[in-house]
């Protein structure tokens, strides 16, 4: 499916309350460490044992500043994981193994 992209705060709370399990990349343009793991995010999105458990999305913080204000994002990047419209866990940071393990937690 790949990673898609936000663009608003409708669309936002209908993805979280879908019945698949999301996780949702906070970045901003300007953020250096935004572009270093977004290659690992998108390989992610696309490993075939996880490709149909998990849905991937991202938010430009600058763009959906009331996304990011509704679920509290105040570093660059944030990567949140939602099932059933509630929180399952949270990733501050470039932080790549700990990104896949939110992942995996998802496919469980």
């Amino acid at each position: 499916m790949g990673v898609t992209p936000i663009t608003s705060l409708e669309q936002f709370r209908t993805i979280i309350n879908g019945e698949k399990p999301v996780i949702i990349d906070f970045w901003a343009t300007w953020c250096g460490p935004c572009r270093i793991i977004s290659p690992i995010f998108e390989k992610l999105s696309g490993e075939k044992d996880i490709v149909d458990v998990v849905d991937f999305y991202k938010v430009d913080v600058d763009e959906q500043s009331d996304i990011s204000q509704e679920v509290g994002v105040r570093a660059m990047p944030t990567f949140i994981a939602f099932k059933a419209g509630n929180k399952a866990g949270e990733v501050v940071g470039a932080r790549p193994q700990e990104l896949q393990s939110l992942v995996k937690e998802l496919t469980v």
